[in-house]
């Protein structure tokens, strides 16, 4: 396993080990992350550990341009219940990533230095948020690393009913209208299975990455 020094680099992805974890160390700056994402690796790791960095085998993704919308959720788009927007509370949007409460999971591995680094990659211009409003209220919403051609989903959260979905949906349409080649879910869970994402191969989401 390779320690991360100052130096910007990270081994090959194929060095992965077999659950995924590529090194250990380093710190999170705008820097280090873009090389991290534009490399096929992201941080993953809880409270009081050192940062680990992953590329696993399997990477979940979206096709945006294939990507078809499911009618039970198309027509609760078409009910107007929600507003959408991008961009304009992005550490509101973090904040509920990390506070939110989620079935199976007792803690959040969003820690105050991860809220910290995104915030400032979204300042910089590496980070997009999603905005679902019901109301004037925030109620759900999504972030994630944009790399011009593909967009690295981070979190979502959700207050009520289908604000995550929406998200998602009006995501991948934003997505699709700038011909944007892939969006990165990074690992397998069944929501997003169930959202329409599939897995493929580390070779064949960096063919798609660095094409």
């Amino acid at each position: 396993m390779y320690y991360v020094t100052k130096e910007l680099y990270f081994p090959p992805v194929e060095e992965a080990s077999y659950e995924g974890i590529l090194a250990v160390g380093g710190d999170l700056s705008t820097e280090r992350l873009v090389l991290a994402y534009k490399s096929g690796i992201f941080p993953w790791f809880e409270l009081d550990e050192p940062i680990l960095w992953w590329s696993p085998s399997e990477r979940m993704v979206v096709n945006p341009q294939d990507y078809k919308i499911k009618k039970s959720l198309r027509n609760i788009i078409n009910r107007d219940i929600f507003k959408i927007t991008f961009n304009q509370d992005f550490e509101a949007v973090i904040t509920n990533c990390q506070q939110i409460q989620r079935v199976g999971q007792n803690g959040t591995w969003i820690t105050k230095e991860m809220m910290k680094a995104y915030c400032k990659l979204h300042k910089e211009g590496f980070a997009l948020s999603v905005e679902v409003w019901q109301n004037e209220e925030l109620v759900g919403g999504l972030y994630g690393v944009d790399l011009g051609t593909v967009f690295c989903g981070e979190s979502m959260f959700s207050k009520v009913p289908n604000a995550s979905k929406v998200a998602f949906v009006r995501l991948i349409e934003h997505l699709k209208n700038k011909n944007y080649r892939l969006l990165d879910c990074q690992v397998h869970n069944d929501h997003l299975e169930k959202l329409g994402a599939f897995e493929i191969s580390r070779e064949a989401f960096m063919k798609i990455l660095q094409g």
